[in-house]
């Protein structure tokens, strides 16, 4: 059964990441269950094992931290739900790919509640929204805007980090980064989309959707 925590406020990052670390070892040893954090951060940029220098734009804005997660720079702040997910992935397979594959069908099942059709894109992580009503690329594409970032780091078979769903963050925090690494599409959020959503419907969408997507372990 899976443990489901709400935090209220914003959690510092160090400690989420020591508070992480703690279930996940938990659940390596059996004392603890899988479990999925709902929590917000106080605005900060993370780093992750792929990040490149010349995408911190403004070093002095935020704090950074490395996150030793998969990926580049993301941000995170208030108005945006970060859902940290420790799970035992040997018990599901040892598929890294199909674990982050079910990650991102989890975000799209839960925004597909809200009538957000959110897609994956091959070589740009996280899940996408399409934005017809914005001018097109000079290439004739439509433009895409990222509404949720993915990030996870295994330890011993057991996932930490997670995802964050922009909800109703301040966009312009993220002009001090290129997130992610790519520079040639944006950022929305929920409320950007013209989505009157609160974090509380955000929760209940993931906790709906995730049984949908994630069979029980073992």
């Amino acid at each position: 059964m899976t443990e489901w925590i709400t935090t209220p406020g914003l959690v510092p990052y160090p400690e989420a990441l020591h508070r992480m670390e703690e279930i996940a070892e938990g659940i390596r040893a059996g004392t603890h269950p899988e479990t999925i954090w709902l929590l917000e951060h106080p605005p900060l940029y993370t780093a992750g094992t792929s990040a490149r220098r010349e995408d911190l734009i403004a070093p002095e804005r935020f704090p950074v931290y490395e996150a030793r997660r998969g990926g580049q720079y993301t941000y995170h702040g208030p108005g945006q739900r970060v859902a940290y997910v420790m799970l035992d992935v040997a018990a599901r397979g040892r598929d890294v790919r199909r674990f982050v594959h079910d990650m991102e069908a989890w975000v799209i099942a839960a925004l597909d509640e809200f009538n957000i059709r959110g897609q994956v894109r091959e070589g740009r992580v996280g899940v996408w929204v399409e934005r017809p009503e914005k001018p097109r690329a000079p290439d004739g594409a439509l433009r895409e805007d990222k509404v949720a970032a993915i990030g996870i780091r295994l330890r011993k078979w057991v996932s930490f980090h997670g995802l964050s769903i922009n909800v109703e963050p301040d966009l312009g925090h993220f002009d001090g980064i290129v997130p992610c690494g790519i520079r040639d599409h944006g950022v929305t959020s929920l409320v950007d989309l013209g989505l009157p959503v609160t974090m509380e419907d955000v929760d209940m969408a993931l906790r709906r959707s995730f049984d949908r997507v994630f069979a029980p372990a073992g």
